[in-house]
């Protein structure tokens, strides 16, 4: 299958680079050294890429059959703010992982890991520009009054704080963050996106799978430097721990579980043809898939700490150690990765505020999970905002002051103070003629 490549008019574009320009930087410096880290792979293009023989006809929900919405106004009401809803949403999370990423790229360890995060950066601005360019080659203002300009400049003001998601309002506090944010948060996108492939809207279910094939590497982005370290740590390398690791997965998955949306919803998209599983199914499918994440890496660990043992008796030991809770030639349970219950730590959704254990026991005063949060949770993730926020609500919840529901809808906007650069925060960044293109 081919894909066309498509920009956006002229003063959209320049707005693009104009933000690359102050959130990522190092844009340039990626492109040459391309060839040096991924000679394989064509260059990167700031540009909206379009799958060509998507299907015409809707594949899901009540209309089944019927042609796809090729333009916005072949929708009703419901169905056009339900779409766009999403594509703000996907255009909030593109631009916001790179202010999240950003803030600790210089951090790592090893010159690859430092490139695979940058070219992920890149596909992400990439990836918002695709999500501009489906709000801004359609005529939305019919049907939701605000124009493309404003839409474009709403998003590309946001901050770490004011996006749509919580995932991509929490500080990154070292290079961890940026490696098991790939692996966790990128997988999430990977199922969105996925979802989205049959949307009966077509230009969005065209623009998914490039999205998706760039997204693949994402998590590599993520999964490759996670399996380097737990072999390390196997070898008695202090760099990054596997409790560091718990720890950063202890921070990132329970958001993750909570991107997917309430597990309790999903049915309208379904219905109104934009996904094709429910919010359940969908996190279902991505528990199981992290789990098998965690096992291939104690998997990983213990075959670089006994070198010698067989792969099947690795995995027995790895069934004896996860499975059965025992020891394994001085390797105790503890001392490999787990998969934190779902009801860990959540703040939206059918387990918010649960006072639940990373082993999905249940705590029964605020003061007892707090102890066990400070236990399980990156101490510099423990001093920021994001978590002094959270426990505000939970103390609040477990004093029957608020309902699990109204905390969540409590939760602040945190904008920073600053930006990226002193004038960053008043700038704007669409200039011209306000009446191009929106």
């Amino acid at each position: 299958m081919t894909v066309r490549e498509e920009t956006l008019p002229g003063k959209y574009h320049d707005a693009v680079v104009k933000w690359q320009k102050t959130f990522l930087p190092d844009l340039g410096f990626l492109l040459e050294n391309w060839d040096k880290h991924f000679p394989k792979d064509p260059c990167f293009k700031l540009c909206a890429y379009r799958q060509c023989g998507m299907s015409d006809t809707i594949e899901v929900g009540e209309m089944t059959g019927c042609k796809k919405f090729c333009q916005a106004r072949e929708m009703n009401e419901k169905q056009a703010h339900q779409l766009l809803g999403a594509v703000r949403a996907q255009a909030s999370t593109e631009f916001g992982s790179i202010q999240q990423h950003r803030l600790t790229l210089a951090r790592a360890q090893d010159e690859r890991d430092q490139f695979w995060v940058l070219r992920m950066m890149a596909e992400e601005l990439r990836h918002g520009y695709q999500m501009l360019h489906l709000l801004l080659e359609d005529d939305w203002k019919s049907l939701v009054g605000q124009s493309g300009e404003d839409m474009v400049e709403e998003i590309l003001s946001m901050r770490p704080g004011s996006h749509v998601l919580g995932a991509f309002n929490i500080d990154f506090d070292s290079f961890v963050d940026n490696v098991v944010f790939c692996a966790l948060i990128d997988r999430v996108g990977k199922y969105q996106l996925a979802m989205q492939q049959v949307s009966a809207y077509k230009p969005m279910a065209e623009s998914m799978p490039p999205m998706l094939r760039e997204e693949a590497f994402h998590l590599a982005t993520g999964v490759v430097p996670m399996r380097r370290w737990m072999e390390e740590a196997a070898q008695g390398k202090i760099y990054i721990s596997v409790e560091a690791i718990q720890k950063a997965i202890n921070k990132w998955l329970p958001r993750g579980l909570e991107m997917f949306g309430d597990e309790r919803g999903g049915g309208t998209n379904i219905k109104l043809g934009f996904k094709d599983k429910t919010n359940q199914e969908a996190l279902d499918e991505y528990v199981r898939e992290v789990e098998k994440l965690i096992t291939g890496l104690n998997s990983r660990y213990l075959r670089a700490r006994f070198p010698e043992v067989a792969p099947a008796d690795i995995e027995r030991a790895l069934t004896q150690l996860m499975d059965e809770g025992t020891s394994y030639q001085g390797v105790q349970p503890e001392d490999l990765l787990r998969r934190p219950s779902v009801e860990f730590f959540r703040r939206r959704g059918m387990h918010a505020y649960k006072m639940v254990g990373i082993d999905g026991e249940s705590y029964p005063t605020f003061e007892a999970y707090q102890r066990h949060l400070r236990q399980q949770l990156p101490e510099s993730y423990l001093a920021g905002r994001d978590f002094r926020a959270y426990l505000e609500n939970l103390e609040l919840v477990a004093s029957g002051t608020l309902t699990p529901e109204e905390a969540a809808h409590r939760t602040p906007s945190l904008a920073h103070v600053g930006g990226a650069c002193p004038c960053s925060k008043s700038v704007r960044w669409v200039n011209g003629d306000s009446n191009l293109g929106g």
